[in-house]
């Protein structure tokens, strides 16, 4: 499975330099997915280490392999992002000189069928990052309340339509389960109004990204990777998180924006009594966005945003 694992690296170069790679430092890229921003982290370190984690076990051998020339100073690790702190101690790391988020699905996931992520591929509907987990596509359209998918529609994908697609979810099921990727698609384009299907994104597109959101509880995690991140690096190491929708960049420049804050007194008061430090500098007051050659290489980077942050 590792050699079908392909996820081309969304702004490499520009998170490489991001990061402000130390050839001594300890590195953690959070989604290791096929490797590749892994690769080009390790092949900038001499006596440091780089820790590749990942949730999906087709990712984990895929970065295993790729990584495989640098054994000696990569270790590959099956996690949850935000349980980066855990890994640390577990791997015996105190501390470490920057960390990688690519928030992005992979290609991999998304051109496998059988994964059940893509709207344009008839499988089972799963769309689960890591396997061992309970919870699948099936369990949320076929199991929440109306409500809930109303909210989930509405919240994590920003679908207008969110209410009349929960709706015609809701009715389908009471006659057989939504069971296959095609079967909810179809659904969800039935749902909409004709104008709507017209033209842009595809119908399903908001929905399946809110649904896949839902699974794998991708916007839970950010928050407590940021933290743990920064709880862990050393001054001047940098945390790189490259986002690709408007929910996750949010979370990700508030997070920082509350790590670059200070004082947070009112104005009227004399002198500081909350007490309260920077603990880091934003590096990019704007997002940095892909290149036109690599938009040209690469269409899927088109969403892609990079943020970084510097433990003061």
């Amino acid at each position: 499975m590792a050699e079908t694992f392909s996820h081309r690296s969304v702004l490499l170069d520009e998170c490489i330099e991001g990061l402000a790679i130390k050839p001594e430092g300890v590195y953690v890229d959070g989604t290791a997915g096929g490797g590749g921003h892994s690769y080009h982290i390790a092949k900038r370190l001499t006596t440091g280490r780089l820790i590749a984690i990942d949730r999906d076990e087709a990712a984990i051998a895929a970065a295993t392999a790729r990584l495989s020339p640098f054994s000696e100073r990569a270790t590959v690790y099956r996690s949850n992002f935000s349980e980066v702190a855990a890994v640390l101690d577990d791997l015996g790391i105190d501390t470490i000189d920057g960390m990688l988020l690519d928030l992005g699905v992979s290609s991999y996931q998304l051109d496998t069928a059988e994964r059940g992520f893509s709207y344009q591929a008839d499988a089972p509907l799963d769309m689960r990052m890591d396997r061992r987990n309970e919870k699948t596509a099936y369990t949320v359209v076929n199991t929440y309340s109306e409500e809930a998918l109303k909210n989930i529609l509405f919240t994590y994908g920003e679908e207008r339509f969110s209410a009349r697609i929960a709706r015609k979810i809701v009715q389908a099921r009471e006659i057989a389960p939504i069971a296959t990727t095609k079967e909810l698609s179809d659904l969800i384009k039935s749902a909409m109004p004709a104008a709507a299907r017209e033209g842009g994104h595809h119908p399903a597109k908001r929905s399946f990204q809110a649904i896949r959101i839902e699974v794998n509880g991708e916007l839970d995690a950010i928050v407590p990777a940021l933290k743990g991140a920064m709880a862990r690096l050393n001054r001047g190491g940098r945390l790189a998180v490259i986002t690709f929708h408007s929910l996750e960049d949010r979370i990700v420049k508030q997070a920082f924006a509350e790590m670059a804050e200070g004082c947070t007194c009112p104005k009227s008061l004399p002198i500081c009594v909350c007490g309260h430090k920077p603990v880091a500098k934003i590096i990019t007051r704007k997002p940095i966005l892909p290149s036109a050659e690599e938009l040209a290489e690469n269409p899927r980077s088109r969403s892609a945003k990079l943020r970084v942050a510097e433990k003061l």
